[in-house]
């Protein structure tokens, strides 16, 4: 998911161009994919929610699309310095519309493949988006909608939210790259653990095990997250992408490699102007300006 093979980036660019074609088909019947995805722009936060409420925001292949469209244009745009993903009511991402499913039996496991192919290439685009993206998981997030929550570089939750696999209760593995975030997050055993039982973790105890960086109130939630979006909007995004690829690239490749990784980043970090801006502004003794370039 976090690899730069070329056979990787070839799959990934394909899906995009197909969810662009179905977008365009369904304009044309005069029905747009937007309505199960919102995207709102606050400055340089672009605020992308799932928005099929009375389904609890169940991913789809409609949806699937949308966000992969959705996604991708904010992380090319060079005015949109931080993403932030939601769901719209009370679900983040109940996951997959296992009702939708039933319809698949006549088609076989073809079906699924092109399902988790869509699936695959959002969450790589978010691995790879060169911004901050945070997950705001204002309720449940239940398998896909789970995976989306790990893929995210933070992840803030309400109280009120819960976590879950849930894919052994309907005969399913998992996907989405579960398997790959989870057992990075809180262990191989924890994570099989929590696979074979379908457990449900509160958002309390999501965040001692270290699969969310913070809970707030349901009643300060959104305010809490406009915050924390501006503040990373604000910051040196540059530097947050040489980051975010650092740790992406350290999950795959030995230490020798990785230290050669860092020292060609920060040396790219050091010609920006974030960097001159970030020294003036120690030596100054006041809060650094940075404007992402």
């Amino acid at each position: 998911m976090v690899s730069r093979a070329p056979n990787s980036i070839i799959v990934v660019d394909v899906v995009k161009q197909r969810a662009a074609a179905r977008i365009r088909r369904a304009e044309k019947r005069g029905r747009t994919m937007g309505g199960v995805v919102v995207t709102e722009r606050r400055g340089s936060v672009a605020a992308i929610r799932m928005n099929r409420p009375e389904r609890l925001n169940a991913y789809n292949e409609e949806m699937g699309a949308a966000l992969l469209s959705s996604v991708s244009a904010a992380a090319a745009d060079p005015e949109v310095r931080c993403l932030v993903l939601s769901g719209t009511g009370k679900a983040f991402s109940a996951g997959g519309d296992v009702e939708s499913f039933a319809a698949f039996e006549d088609e076989g496991p073809g079906k699924f493949m092109g399902l988790a192919i869509g699936l695959h290439a959002l969450i790589a685009t978010i691995r790879r988006a060169p911004k901050p993206v945070v997950a705001a998981v204002n309720g449940v997030a239940a398998g896909a909608g789970f995976s989306m929550a790990l893929a995210c570089d933070v992840a803030v939750a309400a109280a009120s939210a819960r976590f879950t696999l849930g894919y052994q209760n309907i005969g399913l593995s998992p996907d989405g790259g579960m398997t790959f975030f989870l057992a990075r997050a809180v262990g191989a055993q924890r994570a099989m653990e929590m696979t074979l039982f379908s457990r449900v973790l509160p958002a309390a105890r999501a965040a001692e095990w270290g699969l969310v960086q913070e809970v707030l109130p349901d009643a300060d939630f959104s305010a809490g997250i406009d915050a924390l979006a501006d503040r990373l909007a604000s910051g040196p995004t540059l530097a947050y992408a040489r980051a975010k690829e650092l740790y992406n690239r350290a999950l795959a490749q030995p230490l020798e490699a990785q230290l050669e990784e860092e020292r060609q980043q920060i040396s790219r970090c050091a010609g920006s102007l974030d960097f001159r801006e970030g020294i003036r502004a120690f030596l100054e003794k006041r809060p650094a300006r940075f404007e992402g370039r």
